[in-house]
């Protein structure tokens, strides 16, 4: 098998196909793993995206996990390796971006590398360092009451120093207009400064298309999805639609939602004011009653016997009802529960026959990839701007689409399955 061009790591499983979907629209083939692989890749690819689950672990193990994911890139021959974290920047003080970038660094034996978290797709802007989501601060968002990683401070330049080993700068909107050159010119001239991390402005596809262009000899670079599209162009790739192509669905139709985002909750909303099927799970009931689980998966079996679909099953809930939940449960017993409940339901799902399946919610699709032991996944048709569907092979012919809390249109839990129908 050829060398791959990209190697990709990825700190959650929604960020992976996010990333993998945006090479796929730029050009590559694609293959994302779940965790650093055991057995050869499936089929020959341009990239791989190792998906980990590192986000919120303690940063020791997440820069263990990132270094192992590292070696075997290295090992297939990725020319390039890309770091992944989620475009709302999530992390701490104490990391685990900064930990991360700073131990892939000294491995690749590179003194300097970006760092843009912009999707302007999805309204993720930098301007002067500062992120914004939509028309708003980062700090102002929704993304400031995260239960894990509340995000009280818009300042990129500010949060990536207080968890970076080196020194961090910044490649503002008035270099970047100015395109690729100027951008290497101010990379270069950072560089003789001692600068090892450099926050880059980003408004438009346009400028992460100049900045892709800038950063092509750069061993390593980290940013959120975003930049993914102006990568491929470097090694004389161009979109191609038949990389997107994956084979003709089959079986149910069910979504998993175990996001509280304030987007999955217009969501679920907006599923059930069609009149379509749901179930809601109550963590407290999870708690008290060891036999509540199998309620919900006989209310399942119930609907595809009556020839129902899709159909959703969600512990979607306002910041307020998971606070009074975490008050009894605390927080992480609070997630540790509902995570092991949606795993047990995916199991349950694709064991009647659920051959096409949504997930919302980043450690919700982490959990579910995990209890199904997938392993790889093909890249498909985008759903949504950094939410696409993918296919495994093993260990069942599934169709998967990972959803971010915060990404998709309202009505993406109906509109996905068009896309679906509409490739095959």
């Amino acid at each position: 098998m050829k060398p791959i061009l990209l190697g990709c790591i990825a700190d959650d499983f929604t960020g992976a196909t996010d990333l993998a979907n945006n090479l796929v629209r730029a050009g590559m083939r694609v293959i994302q793993t779940v965790g650093v692989p055991s057995a050869d890749l499936e089929s020959e690819v341009d990239a791989v995206v190792v998906a980990l689950k590192s986000r919120t672990i303690d940063p020791e193990q997440a820069v263990e996990q990132s270094l192992g994911a590292l070696a075997w890139l290295k090992k297939i021959g990725a020319q390039q390796i890309y770091f992944k974290y989620c475009s709302t920047f999530d992390s701490t003080p104490e990391g685990n971006i900064g930990p991360v970038t700073s131990a892939l660094m000294k491995s690749l034996q590179t003194d300097f590398t970006v760092v843009t978290p912009a999707f302007p797709d999805n309204g993720r802007t930098i301007v002067k360092g500062h992120l914004f989501v939509g028309d708003v601060l980062l700090s102002d968002s929704s993304m400031r009451n995260h239960p894990l990683t509340p995000m009280t401070d818009s300042n990129l330049v500010k949060l990536m120093q207080t968890q970076f080993a080196g020194r961090v700068g910044l490649i503002d909107y008035k270099v970047v207009s100015k395109g690729h050159k100027a951008i290497k010119e101010k990379i270069a001239e950072m560089t003789k400064d001692g600068i090892s991390a450099a926050v880059v402005d980003a408004l438009s596809n346009d400028d992460l298309m100049e900045l892709g262009v800038a950063v092509k000899d750069l061993p390593l670079v980290t940013a959120g999805s975003g930049l993914a599209i102006g990568l491929a162009q470097n090694f004389g790739l161009k979109p191609n639609h038949s990389h997107a192509l994956l084979p003709n669905p089959q079986g149910h139709r069910a979504i998993l939602s175990g996001s509280c985002s304030e987007m999955t909750q217009k969501q679920v909303a907006h599923f059930k004011k069609q009149g379509n099927p749901s179930y809601a799970l109550d963590p407290l009931e999870l708690a008290q009653n060891g036999s509540y689980l199998d309620k919900a998966i006989s209310w399942a079996k119930l609907q595809f016997d009556k020839g129902a679909g899709p159909i959703l099953i969600y512990s979607t809930s306002s910041p307020e009802q998971v606070k009074s939940v975490q008050k009894v449960l605390n927080v992480q017993q609070a997630g540790e529960l509902v995570e092991k409940a949606m795993g047990e339901l995916a199991l349950a799902l694709v064991g009647m026959g659920v051959g096409q399946l949504l997930v919302a919610g980043g450690e919700t699709s982490g959990v579910c990839v995990q209890s199904l032991k997938v392993l790889q996944m093909q890249i498909g048709p985008q759903i949504d701007p950094g939410v696409p569907w993918c296919f495994s092979k093993t260990p069942s012919h599934l169709h998967l689409a990972l959803k971010s809390g915060n990404f998709g249109r309202e009505d993406f839990f109906t509109h996905a399955w068009t896309v679906l129908d509409q490739q095959s």
